[in-house]
């Protein structure tokens, strides 16, 4: 079963959040934390904290990051 066409932003804003709060929180807390036992355990906990913000800037900022590249590029 498929999403419906009219949920796209949703789906794409959904997505990119989560993949990107999981990567940059993973790697901050590598860098910050270090890797150790407790790593997975302080990396989903940064996650957990970061994808709620992330999610809705991402609904904010794509719009306008679309404009911009319209904007540069043919």
């Amino acid at each position: 079963m498929k999403i419906p066409n009219k949920y796209a932003n949703l789906v794409f804003a959904f997505t990119m959040s989560l993949l990107m709060a999981l990567i940059m929180s993973g790697v901050l807390t590598a860098l910050f934390a270090g890797i150790d036992h407790q790593f997975i355990s302080h990396w989903l906990r940064a996650f957990i904290h970061a994808w709620p913000i992330a999610f809705p800037a991402v609904l904010i900022i794509a719009p306008i990051v679309k404009k911009i590249v319209g904007l540069v590029t043919e």
